[in-house]
């Protein structure tokens, strides 16, 4: 038997906020989920890949740091994903640039196939296979969830099979709707949709819930909505209703819109040299 209980598969990178913040961070969809489940108390383990490169050993030693197993993790030739970010003067983030390293072409081996169909759910980031990983699990019975908002090639967009579909419509409510029934008409089991400021709501078909967000000081918004999945997982782990899984979700995602990056950890200064 497996020795955790989920997993997060897909993205890592390193985020880069340019000057005048000037600080780099440990981040990405896969990354940020399994710290914050970590965080609530779950056994979890990541499955991608890291490049043989400085930034790659800083990624390993953060996600031992954080509680995450490491045994599936690929270390391969080539460079560690990074995203360069600018902050305007609202406070916006602006993805500047952004480079997927060794995490553009990852595929789990057949041992880490082997850990992942015995698992109580999975989490996919972002993963270019064009939805091979999603079928192969839930054709084997595992419990899947994926965020599509941050899947943006149509070819690695697909729901169907989704036990849970996340994704986000920004404060829009229209869009939301129009979301949250697109997804469950699509295939998946479950829909969630963050709302930005007007909060959250998810559907199954038949039950509908949604909640509103918990005003807090916002420091930053990265991965808040990394961390709102991982809060919604875990509740629905203990088996707690949409609302309070909408609510666990909300909560996490407020604590971390209060401190810089997608979980607490110790930036890293950026060098004087230019960044592409």
């Amino acid at each position: 038997m497996s020795t955790f209980e989920f997993a997060v598969v897909g993205d890592n990178c390193i985020d880069r906020f340019m000057p005048p913040v000037g600080l780099s961070l440990i981040g990405g969809n896969a990354v940020n989920v399994g710290v914050q489940l970590s965080r609530l108390g779950h056994r979890v383990a990541y499955f991608g890949a890291v490049g043989d490169d400085a930034d790659g050993r800083r990624m390993m030693a953060c996600f031992q740091e954080n509680g995450l197993v490491t045994d599936h993790v690929q270390v391969l030739d080539g460079i560690t994903a990074y995203t360069n970010i600018e902050v305007d003067e609202t406070g916006d983030r602006i993805l500047a640039f952004e480079d997927f390293g060794v995490c553009k072409g990852y595929r789990p081996t057949r041992r880490d196939m082997e850990s992942l169909v015995r698992l109580r759910h999975v989490h996919i980031g972002w993963l270019d296979d064009g939805g091979v990983l999603r079928q192969a699990l839930r054709a084997a019975g595992v419990s899947v969830s994926q965020d599509v908002s941050v899947n943006a090639d149509p070819t690695n967009l697909g729901v169907e099979g989704l036990d849970i579909a996340f994704a986000s419509a920004g404060a829009d409510r229209d869009r939301a709707e129009y979301l949250l029934d697109t997804l469950l008409e699509q295939g998946a089991k479950l829909a969630v949709v963050t709302c930005g400021s007007l909060g959250s709501m998810a559907s199954d078909g038949k039950v509908r819930a949604q909640t509103a967000i918990r005003p807090v000081e916002v420091v930053d918004t990265t991965g808040a909505g990394d961390s709102f999945i991982a809060g919604f997982l875990s509740a629905r782990s203990f088996g707690k209703g949409l609302r309070a899984c909408l609510e666990q979700g909300r909560d996490v995602a407020a604590e971390t819109c209060r401190h810089i990056g997608g979980f607490p950890q110790e930036p890293v200064t950026l060098g004087p040299r230019p960044l592409p």
